[in-house]
């Protein structure tokens, strides 16, 4: 008889290749059996999943936790609290906090925040800028940073990359993926005078508007093209970047860049989100008409996408009820992001594998995330345990976020998570927390 910590039995398992009822044992954080016959093993604790569906961990590869500097808005722990309640095992956070994360000495006080804080596993991206790019070959590589982050728009101080040559040296001097945040500063300092004029949010995407991001989209591909970067194109929200992210990708090196989208971005559409949920679903790039999130969804299905996260990005109620354009943009989302992604397999327009695929195997492929993303044995032991049919409304008061709200208030979903298995301990079940979760630094290839 081999003592083991935890077995999960009589489950549907999504494994790599297919699902099947089996058991999953699990050992010092480890994948140790996927099997049916458990005889030979005694766990220390078991769950059931009868009728229940498991999956990889989920990963939210793109959030704003805003530790240090902004912690009214929310912290490395709040955030990492929702992740668990959500199903959510694994998080990246991005660098645009007070200090920026744009250098080793910011990067280590985030880590060191997050190894006595954090409820789930996580790592950080440094953000590039004019003044660092001599530290950026160094910094992209130590222990915990996810990458290299640009912001082309939308960004405050030093994180803000408008400079063509900047963005070149950037490209130039960095060899991990960048992750970039495309809207053409230029035009939107241009078209500022339309929020301005309007003071409605329903005006958003027609000041933030395709062109903004389609040209800045173009820029960088091609500062790519000349010095070879890996890109990672964030918060993909139109048609028309769709299409020439689809081109491209055929016609420049293989994996040379990746794709991501959001699930806001399939859940709502304008005008209807603005008319009803006003400033809550104020974001950039902006939500769009319905004939965008058709084209995403067509990017998703044909492979054009690689990855879903969330640009948790939370701000007070009171910092959102500004005067438009006063207020914020940004949302919370991240103990939101598998419930909305199980929603959209309930209405039949996702399946289970390419939710696998979008927030569990696309982090890790594209970001070179290790041990993480499979039901394997070897990997590490991380789950989100489901129950299909389960449906929940969603209300602000269960937010775990610093802020304390959430865009999909009062609307209901189909499947929800209720357990969250992390490191091998089952950590949330039935939408409460067991035990004091202490995630790890993720690592990379």
């Amino acid at each position: 008889m081999i003592d083991v910590d935890l077995v999960i039995h009589n489950i549907d398992v999504w494994l790599p290749s297919t699902n099947e009822m089996t058991n999953v044992v699990c050992h010092k954080g480890k994948i140790v059996a996927i099997q049916k016959d458990i005889s030979g093993f005694r766990a220390r604790s078991t769950l059931d999943g009868h009728g229940k569906t498991l999956l990889p961990g989920i990963i939210d590869s793109q959030v704003h936790f805003r530790e240090p500097g902004l912690e009214h808005k929310e912290t490395i722990a709040t955030g990492t609290k929702g992740a668990i309640l959500g199903g959510v095992t694994s998080i990246i956070e991005m660098p645009n906090t007070s200090p920026p994360t744009t250098n080793s000495a910011a990067l280590k006080r985030k880590l060191d925040i997050a190894r006595e804080s954090a409820w789930c596993h996580y790592a950080f991206y440094a953000g590039a800028s004019a003044d660092n790019i001599a530290e950026l070959p160094t910094l992209e590589k130590l222990p915990g940073c996810s990458g290299i982050k640009v912001f082309m728009g939308s960004s405050f101080g030093s994180l803000l990359v408008d400079d063509d040559q900047v963005l070149r040296d950037i490209l130039s001097s960095c060899q991990r993926r960048i992750a970039i945040h495309a809207e053409d500063e230029q035009r939107l300092k241009e078209r500022k005078v339309i929020a301005d004029k309007s003071g409605k949010v329903v005006s958003h995407p027609e000041w933030r508007d395709v062109t903004s991001a389609l040209t800045a989209t173009k820029k960088v591909l091609s500062c790519a093209q000349q010095t070879g970067a890996k890109l990672h194109l964030l918060h993909i929200s139109s048609a028309d970047e769709m299409a020439y992210l689809r081109e491209q990708k055929q016609v420049l090196s293989p994996n040379q860049i990746t794709v991501e989208t959001l699930p806001q971005y399939l859940h709502f559409h304008a005008p209807n989100c603005y008319i009803q949920k006003g400033n809550r679903v104020q974001m950039n790039p902006p939500i769009r008409e319905r004939y965008h999130q058709h084209a995403i969804w067509d990017a998703i299905h044909d492979g054009t996408v690689d990855v879903m996260a969330t640009d948790h990005a939370p701000h007070t109620l009171e910092e959102k009820k500004q005067t438009y354009p006063a207020s914020p943009s940004g949302m919370p989302g991240v103990q939101t992001l598998l419930p909305i992604l199980l929603n959209q397999v309930h209405l039949g327009k996702l399946t289970l594998r390419k939710v696998i695929e979008l927030v569990c195997e696309g982090p890790c492929r594209v970001l070179g995330i290790q041990n993480k993303g499979r039901i394997e044995v070897g990997y590490d032991a991380d789950f989100a345990l489901v129950d299909l049919n389960l449906k929940h409304t969603f209300e602000d008061s269960e937010m775990a976020t610093q802020s304390g709200w959430t865009p999909y208030h009062g609307d209901t979903v189909t499947g929800f998570p209720i357990a969250t298995v992390l490191a091998g301990e089952v950590v949330m079940k039935d939408g409460k927390l067991l035990t004091r979760s202490h995630g790890a630094p993720l690592t990379f290839a």
